[in-house]
């Protein structure tokens, strides 16, 4: 009885169940990020040195499924795709930044076109890729436009087929979707920098594009950095896009689209793992370079 009731007074005092609070809502994410991303990232270190499927037998390579990474034409290629998605972000960073620049100002329709550029952004990453496949279909959207303006079909290339610009339309899908993110998140920033500055420095006679570069891009450095981060990893997980549009075919294959294709349909469990173990340390390094680059930038 003197134990209940010892029990009933601590467990009544405020401080006690704050920390109760504090250790549930502590413990229970941090359990279920251990169980569903550590745990599953160990095991796929652990199957990158196997021949395995997801079922039946393993066997011990090594490093083998590394080195066939770099050796197999397929996942070379792929790696390789990353570098259109990469241009596509860097593009889409600087249209972005823009139309922020415009944007932030006090301008008659403002938030209407906020809105526009915004809402691509919203739609599922799966349909903006069917979108797209059929605005690319031989004869469809994109061909009837350019027929308007006089240029036959015969002589408009195949979007999708054609190794030269295959991967060109696919990432522009990306920009066109992720321009209006990015501007947002610029738009945020930029409206935080006090207006006292702009103005003092016209005083002293700073042209618009001093004051852009030596007032606002520093004030939003944060956000520019974040952004270039998820550039970087949206270019190296690509995936809806070349998926929904292509499949993957004609040389359209991305890291993380070979990585499906590798190891739901061929059974290559063991080299899709090894294949993602180096694509994590090539955006981890490409991170590093990406902050040691801006950081020299903005060093001022």
């Amino acid at each position: 009885m003197k134990n209940r009731k010892f029990l009933v007074e601590t467990f009544s005092y405020r401080k006690t169940q704050q920390l109760l609070v504090i250790i549930t809502f502590t413990t229970i994410p941090i359990l279920l990020l251990a169980l569903f991303t550590y745990l599953p990232f160990i095991k796929m270190v652990q199957f990158s040195f196997y021949k395995m499927k997801y079922t039946g037998s393993r066997k011990f390579i090594g490093l083998d499924n590394y080195a066939n990474v770099f050796s197999r034409t397929d996942t070379r290629k792929a790696l390789l795709n990353t570098f259109y998605y990469m241009g596509a972000g860097l593009v889409q960073l600087a249209t972005a930044l823009f139309l922020a620049t415009c944007l932030s100002q006090k301008m008659k329709g403002g938030n209407i076109y906020k809105a526009v550029l915004f809402f691509p952004y919203l739609i599922c990453g799966l349909a903006v890729g069917f979108i797209f496949k059929y605005f690319y279909t031989r004869g469809a959207v994109l061909d009837s436009t350019l027929q308007i303006f006089g240029i036959p079909l015969e002589r408009l290339p195949y979007w999708l087929k054609n190794p030269r610009i295959n991967n060109l339309s696919i990432a522009f899908s990306s920009y066109w979707r992720y321009t209006g993110q990015s501007m947002v998140l610029f738009i945020g920033a930029m409206q935080s920098v006090s207006p006292e500055f702009h103005e003092a420095s016209a005083i002293d006679g700073a042209s618009h594009w001093q004051q852009f570069w030596r007032i606002t891009m520093p004030s939003i450095r944060p956000i520019v950095i974040i952004n270039v981060m998820l550039s970087i990893k949206g270019a190296f997980s690509a995936f809806e896009g070349p998926y929904a549009i292509t499949y993957g075919l004609n040389g359209t294959a991305t890291p993380v689209v070979l990585m499906h294709q590798l190891a739901h349909e061929l059974g290559k469990v063991g080299l899709a793992s090894a294949m993602a173990v180096l694509l994590l340390s090539l955006i981890l390094f490409c991170t590093y370079l990406q902050k040691t680059v801006t950081d020299h930038i903005f060093k001022d």
